[in-house]
């Protein structure tokens, strides 16, 4: 089973398109004939390849149907030299015709073979990165026929079953006087379904949907959107402050048209937004020192450590993409 993710390029999107990308085994970068490349988006998809770290790259050369045999050539050569010296300088350019259904045999046969699945542990660690969760029952329903929450998201490792206990993390706010706390929520996985099917058994690589009694008010609207699905004892730290391995960006990402400005360094109580997989945050910085920065996080994150996060600044009315980070 193959899942496949529609990047937005747009500049404010940056961040969650990275986050997204994170969870990724390989990508499709999809270059126009009929356009000069590069196009911006076309810049900012492949500096999101890059922050992520994801080399498992087939560059689709499309719209070869509506151009000449010289223009296509022509666009080729152009999307070499942007490639080169980049993460996808070494990825195979398939020309295709998506609505002539031209080459799209030769564009699997490059899936298969550059991005190839990876070897994955089933001992390792269960981890689900949460991106949805749902209160399934209809207006009105009768409390004896009312079901529990359901979570959906992506499993990035090890395995979850039916009949698994686990904790959703990093939970629910807890306020006692003027403390407030973060508490992770137990619960039972009663039903797990992917690719339209029933299973009692689901492993990493695609979208998982869990079954669980928990109230469908503590679920409804993707209230539990961006936390972290795991068993006892194999949940990842909870983060409300953070130690991080700066790398900041050069220029910051512009849209159509735009300036490219210069990021400058991280400012002692500077607020910034910080995206974890699935998980948004701001975080104000505390402390920083060359490539080292300390965020206190007014949302708490559950995240490993080594985890990559993405960090953006506000600039005017919108949050620019202006760099990731590790944590340490």
């Amino acid at each position: 089973m193959i899942s496949f993710v529609d990047a937005p390029g747009h500049e404010t999107l940056m961040a969650v398109m990275i986050s997204g990308a994170s969870i990724m085994d390989g990508a499709l970068l999809l270059i126009a004939a009929n356009e000069d490349c590069p196009q911006a988006q076309t810049r900012e998809h492949l500096m999101a390849l890059e922050i992520a770290g994801i080399d498992n790259i087939v560059v689709v050369q499309n719209k070869i149907d509506i151009v000449s045999k010289e223009r296509a050539m022509e666009s080729y050569k152009e999307i070499k030299e942007f490639l080169k010296g980049t993460i996808a300088e070494e990825a195979p350019i398939i020309p295709i015709s998506a609505h002539h259904d031209v080459n799209l045999d030769i564009l699997i046969s490059a899936i298969e073979e550059y991005i190839p699945t990876p070897d994955r542990n089933p001992k390792d660690a269960g981890i689900l990165h949460v991106a949805r969760s749902f209160d399934i029952n209809r207006p009105g329903s009768r409390p004896p026929e009312l079901k529990g929450g359901v979570i959906g998201g992506s499993i990035i490792s090890g395995t979850f079953n039916v009949g698994d206990y686990v904790f959703v993390a990093p939970g629910r706010k807890v306020v006692s006087g003027k403390k407030i706390s973060w508490e992770p929520i137990k619960t039972k996985i009663i039903g797990l379904k992917g690719g339209g099917n029933d299973l009692q058994m689901m492993h990493a690589g695609g979208l998982c949907g869990m079954a669980t009694p928990l109230d469908p008010s503590i679920t409804k609207a993707d209230e539990l959107s961006g936390q972290v699905v795991a068993r006892e004892g194999e949940l990842p730290p909870i983060w409300n402050e953070v130690d991080l391995e700066l790398t900041l960006l050069k220029k910051m990402v512009s849209g159509e048209g735009g300036s490219a400005d210069s990021v400058r360094p991280l400012q002692p109580n500077e607020m910034l937004m910080v995206n974890s997989a699935t998980a948004t945050s701001v975080g104000v910085v505390s402390f920083v020192k060359g490539t080292n920065s300390t965020l206190n996080l007014r949302l708490p994150i559950c995240a490993s450590k080594g985890g990559r996060v993405t960090l953006s600044r506000r600039i005017g009315a919108r949050w620019r993409l202006i760099g990731y980070a590790t944590i340490k």
